[in-house]
């Protein structure tokens, strides 16, 4: 997934993707135990893609914190 797609999604859709592709890692690690993982690459992908999205949500936080502050003053 690219960041400029994630960056469109919504907050809601967002929190939906990371659980989703939480979920998935959990299956990847399954399939790597039990040596049924296909493509091991897989691990290393789904876990950025986690971060990515981690990154959006605390991204817009931030910016939404930003933009009370400013606010106030």
């Amino acid at each position: 997934m690219k960041i400029g797609d994630i960056r469109q999604l919504s907050d809601e859709e967002l929190r939906a993707e990371a659980d989703r592709l939480h979920r998935h890692l959990f299956d990847l690690r399954a399939q790597a135990v039990t040596e049924k993982l296909e493509d091991p690459t897989m691990l290393k992908k789904t876990k950025r893609d986690i971060a990515q999205i981690l990154t959006v949500q605390r991204e817009r936080q931030l910016a939404e914190r930003a933009g009370s502050a400013r606010e106030e003053a």
